[in-house]
């Protein structure tokens, strides 16, 4: 480990410490919500350490609870996780000549909020141990935080009261950790598009309506995207 990781490890922990904050709530609910779905607590922790994808674990517990078919559940958590795609693109450049074991290792550790605060200075680094860290070190403590916070949900979720509305929370938690990279144009109009469409289908079978609303999003924010780059028509 080089001077310049730790550096980075120190930087990148620093700026996604705050953000951090978020994860809390949204694992507390993930894992109430496992197990309110009828998940036991094995099963529910065996999820977590596969997935660690919060938006897909929240996404498909309504239809495991539901009894879909195994597609529907394994489409269902591919949609809602497309924005990863995008994101590994984007930071691809920041990978070049890192070890394949460690780029599959940081495929599966990327959450929205490090590539968030780290996918511009990455970037622009050209020092590949100072990258590494500033990943590796926010990216390793929010899998840590989520697994540790997820279980407390799994394990505390008989002794909370039936009224509370933990599934808004859930909510705050996830417009909170997406609110600092939802400000250009086309990713407001996919953010706008999805939702609404997503409450207009509400009433489809087997929440079809949230693949929909999300699907529609993602054509609309590319829609957007593009008319940007092209400018009005004159």
């Amino acid at each position: 480990m080089t001077e310049s990781f730790r550096m980075g490890a120190r930087e990148g922990f620093r700026a996604f410490l705050p953000l951090s904050v978020g994860l809390i709530p949204w694992a507390l609910v993930t894992g109430v919500a496992m197990r309110s779905t009828g998940l036991s607590v094995v099963e529910a922790v065996g999820m977590n350490l596969i997935v660690f994808a919060g938006t897909a674990q929240l996404g498909t517990l309504p239809l495991i609870g539901a009894g879909a078919p195994l597609w529907l559940i394994a489409v269902t958590a591919l949609v809602l996780n497309l924005r990863f795609l995008i994101f590994s693109a984007a930071l691809a450049p920041a990978f070049e000549r890192v070890p394949l074991l460690q780029r599959m290792l940081s495929g599966y550790l990327l959450v929205d909020g490090v590539f968030a605060i780290g996918a511009e200075r990455m970037l622009a680094s050209e020092d590949r141990d100072w990258r590494m860290g500033f990943f590796l070190a926010p990216s390793a403590y929010a899998w840590v935080l989520w697994q540790v916070f997820v279980l407390c949900g799994v394990l505390g979720a008989g002794a909370l009261p039936q009224d509370w509305s933990l599934e808004f929370m859930a909510t705050i938690a996830l417009i909170t950790l997406l609110a600092p990279i939802a400000r250009a144009r086309p990713m407001m109009v996919a953010a706008l598009v999805g939702g609404v469409a997503t409450v207009l289908l509400a009433d489809m079978p087997l929440k079809l309506g949230m693949i929909g609303g999300i699907m529609l999003g993602i054509a609309a924010g590319f829609a957007a995207e593009r008319w940007q780059s092209r400018g009005p028509a004159r």
